[in-house]
Parts: C-alpha cells; structure tokens; sequence
C-alpha cells in the first residue's frame, strides 16, 4: 500500500507514453502475498524486498528478475488539529508513546517496526493493550481521523495527504526504518517480457519525480 499512489501515477505515465496499459491491484502486503502464494495469475509484483525475496525463495517471483523500486521512511501523525509531539529525537518520542492514550500501527514492515521499538524501550507489555492495530490494507490514517489512535506510525507515503490528520514529522534518525520496496516477475507471469519492461521503468530515473512526490525516495 505504500506505494500505490505512486505506481498508479507511473502506470499512467507508462500506458501513455508507451502504449501498453497496467492493471494495477494496490492491497495490503499480507493479502498480497497469500494471494500470490495461492497462485493467483499476477504478472508481477511491488513488495516490500524481503517480502519478495521470500517469495523468490517459495519460487512464486522470479529473483533473477527483482529489481528495487523506492526507498519509504516512517513517520509519525495525529489527528487534525491535536497537539503535535516531539519527534526531533528517540527520548521525545519514547515519552510520547508512554502517555498516548492509543497507538495506531500497521501489519506492513512500519508496525514491525513499532514492536521492535517497544521492546528496545522495554514497553512491550505496559504498551500492548493500547496498540490498535490497522487490519492489512488499511490505512493507520482512519485510525488516527476516526480518533481510534492517539499516534499514528505508518510509512510517509501512506500518512501523507491522508484526511484527517497531521503528519508530525518522520522519525529521526537513530529511531528510522528505511523500507525497501522492490519489484518481481511471478512465476504464473503470462507476459513476462511486457512485466519486465514495466519493472524497468518503475526503477529507472524517468520514475524518480513521481516516487518524491508521493513521500518515497528512488531505491538507488
């Protein structure tokens, strides 16, 4: 999901100006991943990488042919409106995740992030009846404008431009988690030249615009 705002942009600009249309599916990375596992008839797929290099190792994707594709960072948000935390260092966000009433996290690679943040804090367990976690596919976001998270922790991409909310601020530096997002060919693949050659643009500079625009940052 972090990416589809993104790729629906570049596949387009790649219907446009190539002539061949993308049929894009943009679902959350759990449901992406058994529906590929199932078999399903994708020609390729945009994953986070060690998404798709399991998938590569399962034999569903083809490794010879991955490519990286963006670069997400994580990032912090509140409702509209409320009191913006501190997120200029660990120690400030480190006390704000101790007195929010709630926190709003994912299933994607964010979330997990946010759970090895709580057991390098040591906050595992007084922070896990307040963790509320956004079934896959759905944005941290509405948990944040529905007033359901106090904190929300998601990829840039996915927060910003969301209704509802206020983006605070990515996460600094000792505390960040850098995704990357990298592309494949499916094994059931019924055009795999055509799939590669879309994979190629969506890593070459022509896509680099788009990505920034979208919160991501090129993969090279």
């Amino acid at each position: 999901m972090a990416t589809r705002h993104a790729l629906a942009e570049l596949a387009r600009d790649y219907a446009s100006q190539r002539g061949r249309p993308i049929d894009l599916v943009s679902i959350g990375g759990v449901d992406a991943v058994g529906r590929i596992r199932s078999g399903e008839s994708f020609d390729f797929a945009v994953l986070a990488a060690a998404a798709i290099d399991a998938l590569a190792a399962s034999g569903h994707v083809d490794a010879g042919g991955r490519v990286d594709i963006a670069r997400s960072e994580v990032a912090l948000a509140v409702r509209a409106g409320a009191p913006r935390p501190d997120v200029t260092s660990e120690r400030s966000i480190r006390a704000s995740v101790e007195t929010a009433r709630t926190i709003g996290c994912s299933t994607g690679p964010s979330g997990a992030h946010v759970v090895r943040l709580l057991e390098r804090w040591a906050l595992r367990d007084a922070a896990a009846p307040r963790i509320v976690q956004a079934p896959p596919g759905v944005p941290v976001a509405t948990l944040v404008a529905a007033g359901e998270a106090d904190l929300g922790f998601q990829q840039l991409s996915e927060l910003m431009d969301a209704p509802g909310i206020d983006v605070v601020g990515i996460l600094p530096p000792e505390i960040q988690d850098v995704t990357v997002f990298a592309g494949a060919i499916c094994a059931v693949a019924r055009d795999r030249e055509a799939a590669g050659a879309f994979l190629g643009f969506l890593a070459s500079p022509q896509a680099d615009a788009a990505k920034r625009r979208h919160g991501l940052a090129p993969a090279n």
